[in-house]
This record gives C-alpha cells, structure tokens and sequence, in this order.
C-alpha cells in the first residue's frame, strides 16, 4: 500500500433523480480533487436515494451506460465510489456500490446481506450479492461493502484474506435511539463496529454514511475514517452534508500488522474445515458428522 488521501462525500441524494444526484457527485468530486484527494467515497445508493420501491426499475443502470460514463471521465482526475442500481441481462437488480479509476470502471460490489426487518423492505426490491472480492486501486488492495455487508464479520474477514489494506464501507443508515450527551445511538453504534472491524482486519476503514430525509425517514451521517489501530482519523457531523479528506498512512497499517499480526495466524485450513462441517449440520447434507465431544469426526 502507498498514502492515499480520501474524501468522504457525506451527500443527501434526491430521491429517484439522477441527474440530479449526478450533479452533485461530479460537484463533490471537483471539491475533493481540490482538496487534494485520491479518492472521493458517496454513500450507499447516493445516485438514486434509498426508498426506492417501486422506483427500483426506474432508475436501474447497467454498466457502460452513458450515466455512469460521467463518473468514468471524472475518475481521471480522482478516483470515485459510488452507490447505484444495477440491472442485469437478465433483469435482477442489485443495490450495487461501483469504483472508478482512471477513466474506467474497475470493480462493482453487490450488496450481500439485504435487511428485511423492522424499517427494511431490500429483499423485496433487490437480488442479493453472492461474491466477495478485494480488487486493485491505485493505492493497493482495497474491498467494498455496503450498509448490512458490514454487519455481517465474515465480509471483511474474506476481503481481509485476500490483502484488502483499506476497506470502503458505503451506508444509508437511518437515525435510531438518542441518549442525553451522547448524541445519535445509531451513529454511535456504527463508529464502535469501524473501530472493531478496523482491529480485527487490521485495515483501514472509510464509512461514509447519507444524510437528508426520505418519506419520513432521517438519514443520520457521522461518517468516519479509522485506521488498524482502531484510532478515529476523521469524523462527520451528523444530520448534515459535508466533505472531509482524510490521509491514510502505509506506514501506520505496517505498524498495526507488525504488532498485531492477526492475518499471519489466521487458520483457513481450520475455518473452512469447521464452515463446512456446520454447514453439512445444518442442512442436512451427506457426509456431515457429530459436533459432540468424542463423536464422530473428532480426533
């Protein structure tokens, strides 16, 4: 990995429109190249807005078409992530997060884990994701997730596992619960999941949640960037637009692997030993033995 300076585009996307969130990404783009970023990061779904419904149709876009074609030609200046609709052949759709460097499109995510609880409806609008890859930029091996992925420790554990140094975590994360003098419980309890995940990969973390409201719904902010040790490089404030640069050391993440070398000793052979065998448990499948003490299988 080499230093790498990025921009968190904390944006409120206009809900179903575009052009006109395109707008304002090329806007944030110009404002973080002038700050002298690498790379700008939007929220999740920052060119369409979240409560989309019905809308998910409306508003999908396959890759190489001409819309994101503009984030394309802004990548030559600055590297861009975004959160979009896409549609494919077959017309699924996927609440996707794409990366764009140096005029092309080099990596798309699809969202994984879709919530469908509470406040959530995303299963029933969009396909779920069923790939995990860490991918190059510019600045070394990087990852993305979106919103739920993050949730899940398995995401950035495999991204890890594949060299993932910086892990970029795209969120429309509505506000939820409040304490006296400590603010938004949600954003709280976000910026304590960056700090851990950041420790236990031992990566960088670039969260970048949405602000603005939607049919009622507020979108809290406070987006973060945390390095290895876990240690708050930068914050957002909540409820509000903003853009911050942030610089990301290499020296800090070899520091951090040095004194904490997690990925060195983690024992795939072993995890993917036991995810099978609870697997073929708790599907019924063939070949799946006791997990007792002392059953079968057990040496």
């Amino acid at each position: 990995m080499r230093n790498v300076r990025v921009a968190l585009a904390q944006i409120a996307p206009r809900l179903g429109e575009i052009e006109a969130n395109l707008a304002i990404h090329l806007d944030g783009a110009r404002e973080a190249r002038r700050a002298g970023a690498d790379l700008v990061v939007f929220p999740e779904l920052s060119l369409t807005g979240y409560l989309l419904r019905d809308q998910v149709p409306e508003v999908a876009l396959r890759t190489g078409e001409a819309r994101l074609r503009k984030l394309e030609r802004a990548s030559r200046d600055i590297d861009v992530m975004a959160g979009f609709v896409e549609e494919t052949a077959d017309h699924r759709y996927f609440n996707a997060a794409a990366y764009f460097s140096r005029g092309r499109l080099v990596h798309v995510h699809r969202k994984i884990y879709l919530p469908t609880y509470g406040m959530f409806e995303e299963g029933r609008d969009f396909s779920a994701g069923d790939r995990l890859r860490a991918f190059e930029a510019p600045f070394g091996r990087a990852g993305m997730l979106v919103c739920e992925d993050c949730w899940h420790p398995s995401c950035a554990f495999i991204l890890a596992q594949q060299g993932m140094d910086v892990l970029l975590a795209a969120s429309s994360g509505p506000t939820r619960g409040a304490r006296p003098g400590r603010g938004i419980t949600s954003v709280e309890v976000w910026h304590e999941l960056v700090r851990v995940t950041a420790r236990l990969q031992t990566a960088f973390v670039v969260y970048v949640n949405r602000v603005g409201y939607e049919d009622g719904l507020n979108f809290g902010g406070g987006s973060a960037a945390v390095d290895p040790f876990g240690r708050v490089l930068a914050t957002l404030p909540v409820l509000e637009p903003a853009l911050t640069v942030v610089e990301l050391d290499a020296s800090v993440l070899r520091r951090a692997r040095i004194a904490y070398p997690l990925l060195r000793d983690d024992d795939l052979e072993l995890a993917a030993r036991e995810i099978d065998r609870i697997r073929r448990l708790r599907y019924d499948l063939p070949g799946a033995d006791s997990d007792e003490p002392g059953g079968p299988g057990t040496a």
